[in-house]
């Protein structure tokens, strides 16, 4: 991401960059040279010239902010749905168990809104809007005790080998009957 905000701008910090190009426009109105104006703003010479640039061809009102770079997919009236869509569960939307991932919330947004998000997206998404990761039980609620215990009892031992040799080991690698 480009900037330290999660991926763009606060109105304020827009809103402090354009007072910046607007009184660098003022400084090139009077003549005074792009290392100077970019020593007495405190940023690059680079942008400087960039800002002269789209000055020199369009004026005061090419400087002057556009807003915030993108908006977002989902407005909060769209995202209240998504809310009533995820409340349902994951086997409502055809999914064979009861565990919402960021991939499938993904597929759920392009289903239903027709928006294309990237997972990151998502993750970025539902924690703007307060959601947080969530940790499983330790149990699943499809856990059949019985079947397990029929397992540990009956395969594992043959899966788990024998703790001890039957034989005497050997420390050394190379003279195997050296113990």
């Amino acid at each position: 991401m480009r900037y330290a905000q999660g991926g763009g701008l606060t109105d304020e910090r827009r809103v402090f960059r354009e007072k910046l190009r607007l009184e660098a426009a003022e400084r090139f109105a009077q003549g005074d040279e792009n290392s100077v104006i970019a020593h007495d703003l405190r940023v690059s010479v680079r942008s400087v010239q960039r800002w002269r640039r789209a000055w020199s061809q369009n004026g005061p009102r090419a400087l002057a902010s556009k807003g915030p770079a993108s908006l977002p997919l989902l407005s909060d009236e769209l995202f209240a749905v998504l809310e009533r869509e995820l409340a349902k569960g994951p086997v409502a939307h055809g999914w064979p168990d009861q565990t919402w991932t960021l991939s499938r919330i993904k597929t759920l947004i392009g289903r239903r809104f027709h928006k294309s998000y990237t997972v990151q997206g998502v993750a970025a998404l539902l924690k703007r809007h307060g959601w947080s990761c969530q940790v499983p039980a330790r149990r699943a609620i499809e856990r059949d005790e019985a079947a397990v215990a029929g397992w540990v009892k009956e395969t594992w031992p043959s899966v788990e080998g024998p703790w001890r040799r039957s034989t005497p080991g050997s420390s050394s690698r190379t003279r195997p009957d050296s113990r």
